[in-house]
């Protein structure tokens, strides 16, 4: 099998989604790699070091997608609505894509990449099972969003984060508090705690108490009915608002207490909740930082710019969108050994993606045979269900 790395061509993208380090591992497998050229000098990469692991180089993106059997990306069309869709006339039927395609966000994009007939993943739907986490690139691409979110709030709190004692005097430390304890939310804690900072974190779920302890973090409990607040596959559920108003009003004293904010509260494709109106801005320490890391889904604080840095009431609010890819030598690596572990995972099941009696296969596939095929993508885009013979339990050759 041919693999194709293409380059990412989302605007401020330096991420590649395949490492020279990782070559060796798709050769002992029987793979052959196919770089474009160029597509890792952004994340520290550059074409020969591919070269030095025997991948070959492509003069062109259409050489890539015209050879390879699968391609492996950062950013899919889903993803990439401003220049993904340049890529859906490349495409032919029964290629294999790999990368992460927001499809219950952007279902629209991926009924158009069914058209074409490839076999789309989204690295994003992995279930959270056991046998699947070293093919998880959404829990390594939150490590690093969140370990970045809070050099960002140390960088502009016009403080700093630990105690000090000086012959000056002493130095208090910084209050940090996390909303949400997923991947991202527990390494913002770890992170804050190395700097010195003294940390709280809050999550809607209750299982999560734990985790935040193992982290040195000050759990917040809210007298909340939290019975229903995760799903089958450890997701925090969307609320009613009822539910987040009464929510807001107990989180509004905890973060009128803190110097920084880390905000990482999402749903899978629904709109962020939002979690901290303009009036709990405005009872923050004057000097504060909330970086809210959902900015991207509509964000968790009400002043909240995608993209953009905002100021109201001595309040600055960050509203980063893409961290990862500020960190992209890194953040390509752990990418890279999702994808090839999750790719290594396809070739064991034989038919490279069309037997859908393995869950990890049946989650994140999305389209294929000309179709979109997972449940949620069609149920957003008012389909009916597949018949049981097109749907789970399909197989073929590929």
């Amino acid at each position: 099998m041919l693999v194709g790395v293409a380059a990412e061509t989302f605007p401020g993208e330096r991420r590649v989604a395949l490492v020279p380090a990782a070559v060796p591992t798709l050769a002992k497998a029987g793979c052959q790699v196919l770089v474009e050229s160029g597509a890792g000098v952004e994340a520290g990469y550059p074409d020969p070091l591919y070269a030095e692991q025997a991948a070959r180089i492509a003069c062109t993106r259409p050489d890539v997608f015209a050879q390879a059997d699968a391609v492996i990306q950062v950013l899919g069309y889903g993803a990439n609505s401003t220049a993904g869709r340049a890529d859906l006339s490349l495409l032919r039927r029964d290629q294999i894509l790999i990368g992460f395609q927001d499809p219950l966000a952007s279902p629209a994009a991926m009924r158009e990449m069914a058209v074409t007939g490839a076999t789309t993943f989204a690295v994003e739907l992995m279930p959270r099972i056991t046998r699947a986490q070293s093919m998880d690139a959404m829990s390594a691409m939150s490590t690093v969003i969140g370990y970045k979110a809070v050099l960002l709030a140390a960088a502009t709190l016009p403080r700093m984060f630990p105690m000090l004692m000086t012959a000056a005097g002493t130095i208090t430390p910084a209050r940090a508090l996390v909303i949400g304890a997923g991947v991202a939310g527990l390494q913002a804690m770890a992170t804050a705690r190395r700097l010195g900072a003294v940390v709280s974190a809050y999550d809607v779920r209750p299982a999560a108490k734990e985790q935040v302890q193992s982290m040195g973090a000050r759990f917040v409990e809210l007298q909340l009915d939290t019975s229903d607040a995760e799903d089958a596959r450890g997701y925090a559920r969307v609320q009613d608002e009822t539910f987040y108003k009464r929510q807001r009003e107990l989180l509004g004293r905890v973060v009128g207490e803190s110097d920084v904010v880390i905000t990482t509260a999402t749903v899978p494709g629904e709109r962020a909740p939002l979690l901290i109106t303009t009036e709990m801005v405005a009872a923050m320490p004057a000097g504060s930082v909330i970086v809210d890391l959902a900015a991207d889904r509509g964000g968790n604080c009400a002043l909240t710019r995608p993209g953009e840095t905002v100021v109201e009431h001595g309040v600055t609010v960050l509203g980063p969108v893409n961290l990862a890819s500020t960190v992209p030598y890194h953040a390509s690596q752990l990418y890279a050994r999702t994808a090839v572990a999750f790719l290594l995972h396809l070739a064991r099941e034989g038919q490279l993606g069309r037997n859908q009696d393995d869950e990890i296969t049946r989650e994140t596939l999305v389209t294929l045979g000309g179709e979109v095929v997972h449940p949620g993508v069609r149920r957003a885009l008012g389909l009916d269900p597949l018949p049981a013979a097109a749907g789970a339990g399909r197989r073929g050759g590929v």
